[in-house]
């Protein structure tokens, strides 16, 4: 009698799934690129502003402060790098081939959830046991 090998399930994508979510990652990269560029030149805008001598940022009644502005400005900075970081992670897992297996059980993460959030770790079931 041979022997069973126990090996981790292998995702249950198929290549023109798998394909269909890489192209999508990267077209999220880019936008994310494109949003993170973007920003970038707005922060500049705004550091500029509250630079110059003659800006009464505080007192002006038609809009946001200066202040707030970069605060909010920054939060959706570090918000488009957080989703950077997760969207490059998946395209590495892709590569590795480990991609849509769940990081907490070991199961193949089902390809609606992956179309929903290419870059998701967890199966559904553990993604729900995650947010209790």
């Amino acid at each position: 009698m041979g022997t069973v090998q126990s090996r981790a399930p292998e995702s249950e994508l198929t290549d023109a799934e798998l394909r269909l979510l890489e192209a999508r990652l990267r077209e999220r990269r880019a936008e994310i690129d494109t949003e993170l560029g973007g920003l970038a030149q707005t922060l500049i805008e705004v550091r500029e502003a509250r630079g110059a001598e003659s800006v009464d940022d505080e007192h002006d009644p038609e809009g946001p402060t200066l202040s707030s502005e970069w605060s909010r400005i920054h939060g959706v900075h570090g918000e488009l790098a957080a989703a950077s970081v997760a969207v490059d992670a998946a395209l590495d897992r892709i590569a590795s081939g480990s991609y849509g297996v769940c990081a907490r059980c070991g199961q193949p993460i089902g390809f609606a959830r992956l179309e929903a959030r290419p870059e998701a770790t967890l199966c559904i079931a553990c993604a729900r046991a995650a947010e209790r």
